[in-house]
């Protein structure tokens, strides 16, 4: 069967579809493309109550061979607060016996950024899975920005609908403020807010732990850090410095707010912990660490 693509250049494009996503907290919204108000009732798959503003510079197609809905040259998809942004938006759908067509995938390519009104995710290719509520972003310079938070990787930024979780694969960094948390693996955990919205409720990291603030550096295996608390539970081989102080132990508690840092052998370390005190060694105010009468 040959594709049938729009004779036409409309500036501004809607549709209605219950396809969307929202990753990191509201911070990933699809919603599937493609049509005018009246060239979407002759369309298969449009169905659905949420409207989407659909523009894009060059033109929309309809590619029936491979059941695909196609948005080209500077495409936008716009559903209520949260606008898709990128070179090529395609929304596939699939005949459904008794219940017509339905949308199970969109995808960005190009320049793809996701814009909602506390915060934005940039990369080069975006997918979303209707069936399995999965958003995937991938690309160089992966990057998501909140109103209090920068979190970048290397591979991939994912959100699962269903558990309310986001993940940041591969040399992922969150930044706040002055503070940074590093991993292989950072796993964020989402809480509904009574208004609707989510937030970020903890972080989870896994592998080549790095929590850096503007006193201390901490190498862990593993993290735990409560966003609310602006606590950070580290365990596995940790080790915290302050300058040229050391403690080591099988976990530790860091405290953002207080900078007092908690330090708990393990059974391996023997119930003890270990560390390295340097005298005269500066701390906050210039005084040194045994005169401050703080931990590092």
């Amino acid at each position: 069967m040959t594709s049938k693509r729009s004779p036409f250049r409309p500036p501004t494009l809607r549709i209605a579809l219950t396809l969307s996503a929202i990753l990191a907290g509201g911070f990933f919204s699809f919603a599937s493309p493609l049509s005018t108000s009246a060239f979407a009732q002759g369309l298969p798959g449009m169905g659905g109550k949420q409207p989407v503003e659909i523009n894009a510079d060059q033109a929309i197609e309809w590619h029936q061979d491979v059941r695909a809905y196609v948005a080209r040259g500077n495409a936008s998809a716009k559903r209520n607060d949260s606008t898709v942004f990128a070179d090529v938006l395609t929304a596939y759908y699939r005949e459904v016996p008794g219940k017509g067509n339905e949308v199970f995938q969109l995808v960005a390519d190009g320049n793809v950024r996701i814009v909602s009104p506390t915060q934005q995710v940039f990369g080069d290719h975006g997918v979303y899975d209707v069936d399995k509520q999965v958003a995937v972003v991938t690309g160089k310079d992966l990057k998501l920005v909140t109103t209090k938070d920068v979190v970048t990787a290397r591979d991939s930024l994912e959100y699962y609908e269903a558990q309310d979780l986001t993940v940041a694969r591969g040399d992922a960094v969150a930044v706040r403020g002055n503070d940074r948390l590093r991993a292989d693996v950072l796993i964020g955990r989402l809480k509904k807010m009574p208004d609707g919205t989510t937030q970020m409720e903890r972080i989870d990291g896994s592998g080549n732990i790095v929590v850096t603030t503007p006193t201390d550096v901490a190498l862990a295996d593993k993290l735990v850090y409560s966003v609310a608390d602006n606590v950070a539970v580290l365990m596995g081989n940790v080790k915290i410095t302050r300058g040229d102080n050391q403690l080591n132990g099988e976990a530790a508690e860091m405290n953002m707010n207080t900078k007092i840092n908690r330090v708990i052998a393990g059974r391996d370390a023997g119930g003890r912990v270990s560390g390295l005190l340097i005298p005269g060694e500066k701390t906050e105010g210039g005084k040194s660490a045994a005169a401050a009468g703080k931990k590092p």
